[in-house]
Parts: C-alpha cells; structure tokens; sequence
C-alpha cells in the first residue's frame, strides 16, 4: 500500500526542531520520514545544516518511525567508508527502519573539501562504485579495495545490523535512472512522473518508489540542473531573486485549500509512487502537521 511521510528539511530547521518535528509527525500518522543531507543550505537566509546522522540517531530513538536520506551523497564530502560505517549504525539504531537515499550529490555540499566537481557520467561511476565499498562493508567482512576512485585498507566494520538497509538511488535522467533499476533497491525522485516509473521497473528496477512534494501550508496563499552545479549559497539567493510568485505557484503547491495539497500529492500516487514525503515550506511544522490529520489524511484515504 502506497505510503505518506514527512519530509524534514535540514536546511530549514536545527536538530533538535527536526526530531521535535518528527515526533509530531508520528503523533498525526507519519509513519515515515526522509531527511535531507546537506553541509550548506539552498540559500542563506534557510540558516541551517546540521549534521544528519545525529539527528537521526534523536529520531531513531524517540520515534517507530522509517528513516530515509533525501539524498546523501557518499562520494565526495565524506568517504563511501564512513558512509557505511554511518548507516549500519543508524540501521541499528531504528531497529531495521532505515533507508539509505544516495544521489551523485551537488556541488553546494561537495566542493568544500576542493576536489574538482567532475561531469555527472563521472558522478555516476563514483556513485556506484562507492556503493559497491558500502555493501561489502556491510557484510562485516574485512574489507580492501583498489578502485578506480576508492581505496580502502584493511577495513571492517564490527556493529552491522543483522539486515542491511536498502539502497535507494536518486535519478532526475535517464543515465541516472538506468543505474538506478541496476544497482538500486529501490528509487529516489522529484516529481510525479509515471513514465519515469515505468521505465525503472521496465529495465528491471525493484524496490519502491520514493517521491517528495512541496507545499507551502498557510492562511495566505501568496505567502511560499542548475542546483546541482551552484556552489555556494548565495549564488542561490542571487538566483532566488529572478524568480517571481507566479512562478513558484507553479510549483509548489501554496495557501490552506485542502483540495489542492491533497491532489498534488494524489498525482505521486497515481503516478505509480510507492512512497510520498511532504516537505511542509517554513517555519509551522506543527500547523501543517494539524492540517494534515485534519484534512489531508482523510481525502487521501489514509
């Protein structure tokens, strides 16, 4: 049965506002959330980015809740080692509840070690062979490889969970998505494209399918590639200044009319999507969270 969750923006909210929000979240029926990995935000004035795997070791913890990455990338700003290291852990942690979302990453979080931000073919082999090192760490074995863009030494990680997390992968192309249905177990993505659904499980892809909608809950309707080359958050802000309210009515779904929000997501759903995660925009988590038991659950048939 289709599933919908919360959406936990960290470029938004502190951490502990983000496990506050999960908490919440489970109190109206989210049974699930997926939490962004960033080390900035989009834009400055968002004024966070804490460190993810804390926050989900809070939510693991406090909540029963699935715990899915919307997306990490596991190739540049930290080693695909660690990585695994991090998500056997929080698997354990949430007791066989969490997702690992991986993505080939933007340039807004993975430049600040300096490395050269190589064209997206090249993203996509590191992406993969960077999952190839985690699940064989995952095994628990002892652990050396020589790639072609990882080494590891001698590695072998002694807390893994009796089950490894499922590997969902991030695709906005098709080179992206064809790797997806070959390697993933299961597929990450923004918007509600059947085709792009079938052609996944077309070309063998398993898993579900994991989506996220943004809306902007409020009483006032006028109040809510490129990002993965951009590299510092102003460069965002500047970029945010062209774009005008009609334009962002276009895509995000504004104002407190149930109706719309329940059809925005209702198009994921009737896209094929396993999974939906509400990404409320703004500060009234726990007023979105209300609207949703209230209004939102009942016309989804939740």
């Amino acid at each position: 049965m289709p599933e919908v969750g919360l959406f936990l923006s960290s470029e938004e909210h502190g951490p502990r506002d983000l496990v506050d929000q999960a908490q919440i979240g489970e109190e109206v029926g989210f049974s699930s959330v997926f939490i962004s990995d960033h080390f900035h935000p989009w834009v400055e004035s968002q004024g966070e980015s804490p460190f993810v795997w804390s926050v989900i070791g809070g939510i693991a913890t406090t909540t029963r809740q699935k715990i899915t990455t919307g997306v990490t990338c596991p190739t540049f700003r930290i080693h695909p080692a660690i990585i695994a290291q991090a998500a056997a852990t929080s698997q354990i942690m949430a007791e066989g509840r969490f997702v690992l979302g991986v993505g080939s990453g933007e340039a807004l979080n993975e430049h600040i070690l300096g490395q050269r931000w190589p064209a997206v073919s090249t993203r996509l082999e590191m992406l993969e062979e960077a999952i190839e090192v985690i699940r064989r760490l995952w095994s628990g074995k002892m652990v050396t490889h020589h790639g072609r863009f990882y080494t590891v030494e001698n590695a072998r990680l002694y807390s893994v969970p009796d089950s490894p997390p499922p590997v969902a992968v991030s695709a906005f192309g098709p080179d992206s998505l064809r790797l997806a249905a070959r390697i993933g177990d299961g597929l990450v993505t923004t918007q509600p494209d059947g085709d792009m659904v079938r052609s996944f499980r077309e070309q063998g892809g398993a898993g579900r399918v994991i989506g996220a909608v943004k809306v902007c809950w409020g009483d006032d309707e006028a109040q809510g590639q490129l990002n993965q080359e951009l590299s510092v958050p102003k460069y965002f802000q500047e970029g945010s200044s062209l774009v005008t309210e009609d334009m962002v009515a276009e895509q995000v779904t504004c104002g407190p009319d149930p109706e719309r929000h329940a059809a925005a997501i209702s198009a994921y759903l009737d896209a094929g999507f396993d999974e939906v995660y509400i990404n409320q925009i703004g500060q009234d988590q726990s007023g979105f969270c209300d609207f949703y038991r209230k209004e939102l659950r009942p016309r989804l048939g939740l």
